[in-house]
């Protein structure tokens, strides 16, 4: 997947999922495609080539690629010789929505969440990250639900040392979807970072609603008991079995004129504070057999989590055979 502005119509982008490395391009009317990024000759990457006549061209000896995969013209063809059945490459599922290009590398197995904030003027979108760790997509997200760590790791930010306690939550499952919520007090705004609607108290209560997409994906919605509200929207890649790379898109209700670098500044330095921590976990997968590491009462969260995983065999290797958006 990519965000949107990653990918223009002039040059294709190269990325990975799930281990195998994907091509995204756009043909002449805009719209996102993608398909396996090797070319069926050489082994060539037909990211580094470029699209002509709505095809993507390999850049080694210019074998032409239609939507489909199937190579539509070799320059090196004699007059007459038709064109091997065999010379084409894979092409994936892809949509655009959300200001992200999706690529699923066989039949997505889950519809991509309902966020009618993003579809309305009401609400500005802020494209923060991408954010890529030396860690497996699992434990980004997990670590994105994990509200024990707050105080400790984004102190001032997200959580004071002060108040180290995690308030209790009910977590339910509907489908592939958990249900979540949270009401706790955080830190008022920074000098650096006024980024959330905070009510003018000592210690304003943030509101938040979760939603967890099995594997990778949450939509959070965050408010101080007004009108003014935020929306978090998560996606994980899994690039490989052990690196990820994570999307956040902002939505709020307020604050239209604040330069949208302060919310994408915020969200780099909370990311980071949270990247050399999950980088050093062991193992760099979510451990989904609950046996495997401790859990206490304020992990009710990751451990809906794991046991959601577990039951669907959501791990990586299934992905190898079973990917979804």
């Amino acid at each position: 997947m990519a965000y949107s502005s990653e990918v223009d119509a002039a040059s294709p982008f190269s990325t990975t999922l799930l281990g195998t490395p994907v091509v995204v391009w756009r043909t002449a009317d805009g719209t996102a495609q993608a398909m396996h990024d090797l070319c069926i000759h050489r082994g060539t990457a037909l990211s580094l080539g470029w699209i002509k006549d709505d095809c993507l061209v390999c850049p080694y000896h210019a074998w032409q690629y239609d939507t489909d995969g199937t190579c539509v013209h070799i320059p090196q063809r004699t007059e007459g010789t038709p064109i091997p059945s065999k010379a084409r490459v894979d092409a994936y599922h892809c949509v655009e929505r959300f200001g992200l290009i999706w690529v699923a590398l066989t039949e997505p197995v889950y519809p991509l969440p309902d966020i009618p904030e993003f579809e309305t003027d009401d609400w500005k979108l802020v494209m923060t990250g991408p954010f890529d760790w030396n860690a497996d997509a699992s434990r980004q997200v997990e670590n994105f639900t994990d509200f024990g760590h707050f105080p400790w790791v984004h102190p001032g930010l997200l959580g004071d040392p002060e108040r180290p306690l995690v308030p209790e939550t009910t977590v339910t499952t509907e489908g592939n979807v958990l249900h979540y919520s949270v009401v706790r007090p955080e830190a008022p705004n920074s000098d650096d970072f006024p980024v959330f609607a905070n009510e003018e108290v000592v210690t304003p209560e943030r509101r938040s609603r979760y939603e967890l997409h099995l594997p990778y994906t949450i939509v959070l919605r965050l408010g101080w008991g007004g009108e003014k509200g935020m929306v978090y929207f998560y996606v994980g890649q899994p690039i490989s079995e052990n690196r990820c790379r994570g999307y956040c898109i902002i939505g709020r209700n307020y604050d239209f004129d604040q330069s949208d670098s302060v919310l994408q500044d915020f969200e780099q330095t909370i990311f980071d504070q949270d990247k050399r921590i999950v980088e050093s976990q062991r193992p760099e997968q979510v451990p989904f057999d609950l046996a495997d590491e401790l859990h206490l009462k304020f992990d009710t969260v990751a451990v809906n989590y794991r046991r959601a995983m577990h039951a669907e065999e959501l791990d990586y290797y299934h992905y190898l055979d079973v990917p979804a958006e």
